[in-house]
């Protein structure tokens, strides 16, 4: 009953998730208690989770392993936000909730920085949201987002359906339907073209062998392999140089400051983002967190584990090296950190693990960020005083004053009824001193 009920948690009916979230509390399991793990950058489905994770499937996933705090993201959309918080209110696990988009970055226009291949196109989040709607003044922002993605998918399906032909998937009836929102990414693009040619083919191995330039020998070798055969679809159709693709320009994804300006009216925080330090702009990243603080970033994604799980020990050296040079700056620039592994491709940890010899000198900054975007969660979503607010202004003007502050926060405050409703006894007459003394 309970397997069942947890894979209802991932239904596209809200229905049915929120009955399943209710039974499983009713259920009264013995849980484990929280361990120091936490996973701030978990996408949802709807954007693309390759587990299947719904909003609240990720919130009960946290409850059932003990995880300390879990964040979700998602790409142009704010839809999980409502839910997952929500959820996370009832499980009584600490939660925030994040979008990631992509933007250009003009002064970077010659130098690749964190989206391979695609000079001055750089992958940029937005973290702390408290509800999946925006304000009016900025709504359109949102909206545009999410058509821009849309309006990009339906150029590469059609040409990926004349280099395909005689499969090819309508945008509508075939993809949109893989998603519970609307909002599709490649990766449901990859799930309608494979289900396409298996309908299409008894054997669709001839057929791949000649779409994709490969020999039969390694479609046969890897087309068992779902997660593996559709990342070598996506490589080779829609991926530089492949057939689906479109180089990016300036005009292709929102600019810097408009997404912004929708991010802190939602009293977020703007989220640098780094990928492992080898390209041309992440070897200048000083020069590239400079002008990002100036046009208004607080805080620094990172994935840790892509940047020392590696085989090779020479390339695993390098990119660790890189990782303690990065979370260096970060605390150098007082941008809190936020972390954790995806999870919108198969293979990838549920959480990182902060005990391998790489990490564990990195547990302590990680642990901080997560109870510091916790925090402003909570005093955003409860008492609107969070990070962007003009009470967070007027109290804690430099970022330092305002991460320990908000951290504090996330570390006094319980995610249970008991620990929420203690922040309800106060009000912007209150100061941060006052706040933290009666919380300790």
């Amino acid at each position: 009953m309970m397997t069942n009920l947890e894979s209802q948690l991932n239904d596209f009916s809200p229905q049915k998730r929120a009955e399943a979230l209710e039974a499983l509390i009713a259920a009264d399991v013995q849980l484990p208690a929280q361990q120091e793990v936490v996973n701030l950058h978990c996408h949802t489905f709807f954007s693309f989770n390759a587990y299947g994770y719904s909003p609240m499937g990720l919130a009960w996933l946290a409850k059932q392993k003990g995880f300390k705090a879990l964040g979700i993201v998602d790409f142009d959309v704010l839809d999980g936000v409502d839910e997952f918080l929500d959820a996370c209110g009832h499980v009584a696990v600490r939660g925030s909730a994040g979008m990631e988009t992509r933007v250009y970055i003009p002064e970077f226009s010659t130098r690749e920085i964190n989206s391979p291949g695609e000079p001055g196109i750089y992958y940029y989040m937005g973290i702390g949201f408290t509800s999946s709607q925006a304000p009016v003044d900025v709504a359109p922002i949102l909206a545009d987002m999410r058509n821009r993605a849309e309006q990009r998918n339906r150029v590469m399906v059609e040409r990926i359906n004349a280099h395909l032909s005689p499969v090819t998937v309508d945008y509508d009836q075939d993809v949109l339907p893989l998603t519970p929102a609307g909002n599709a990414t490649e990766r449901h693009l990859l799930s309608a073209y494979v289900r396409a040619a298996a309908k299409h083919f008894a054997d669709p191995v001839p057929f791949w062998t000649e779409k994709l330039g490969l020999s039969e020998e390694q479609v046969r070798a890897q087309i068992g392999d779902v997660p593996k055969f559709q990342n070598t679809i996506r490589a080779r159709l829609m991926k530089r140089g492949g057939v689906g693709y479109t180089q990016p320009g300036p005009d292709t994804f929102p600019g810097m400051e408009e997404v912004n300006r929708l991010i802190i009216a939602c009293g977020a925080l703007p989220c640098a983002t780094w990928l492992d330090g080898m390209s041309a702009g992440e070897q200048s990243m000083e020069e590239l967190l400079k002008l990002l603080i100036v046009r208004g970033v607080v805080a620094l994604n990172i994935i840790p584990d892509r940047n020392w799980n590696i085989a090779d020990p020479e390339l695993r050296r390098g990119k660790v090296k890189k990782l303690y040079e990065v979370v260096e700056l970060a605390q150098k620039f007082d941008l809190p950190l936020n972390i954790g592994t995806e999870m919108n491709s198969y293979g990838q940890k549920l959480a990182d693990d902060f005990d391998a010899p790489e990490l564990a000198p990195l547990r302590e900054p990680f642990l901080a960020g997560a109870y510091f975007i916790y925090g402003h969660t909570l005093m955003q979503r409860i008492l609107g005083l969070g990070y962007q607010s003009e009470w967070a202004k007027a109290h804690l003007p430099t970022r330092y004053e305002r991460n320990d502050f908000y951290t504090r926060v996330g570390r006094l405050v319980s995610p249970d009824q008991a620990g929420t409703g203690k922040l309800q006894q106060f009000t912007s007459a209150h100061s941060p001193a006052e706040m933290v003394k009666r919380l300790s």
